[in-house]
């Protein structure tokens, strides 16, 4: 019997099951740090719901974090997000 993902990648695929997080974080290709302000502006969302997506993202191992002064910078966790492929490449290979 296959194993169900783990909870990591489940959490992984249900942050980008919405568009609106696509979007976001596109907005980090190329390795760009960017703050709740400026993710806002590029993705024409409210400041709050831009803060609350990156929050979700970040809980989901798609960002990190880092408070520097009174911004907190956000930036793609590649790391997380291969491991969380290869999870769900490992998984796929075995239930198909």
């Amino acid at each position: 019997m296959i194993q169900p993902l783990d909870e990591g990648t489940q959490r992984f695929l249900k942050a980008l099951a919405s568009e609106t997080r696509q979007q976001i974080m596109l907005t980090f290709a190329g390795g760009e740090s960017l703050t709740v302000g400026e993710v806002a502006t590029r993705c024409a969302l409210g400041q709050s719901t831009a803060s609350e997506q990156l929050s979700l993202l970040r809980q989901s191992g798609l960002l990190t974090a880092v408070k520097q002064g009174k911004n907190v910078h956000y930036s793609a966790d590649a790391e997380s997000i291969r491991s969380s492929l290869g999870e769900l490449q490992d998984y796929l290979a075995r239930c198909c």
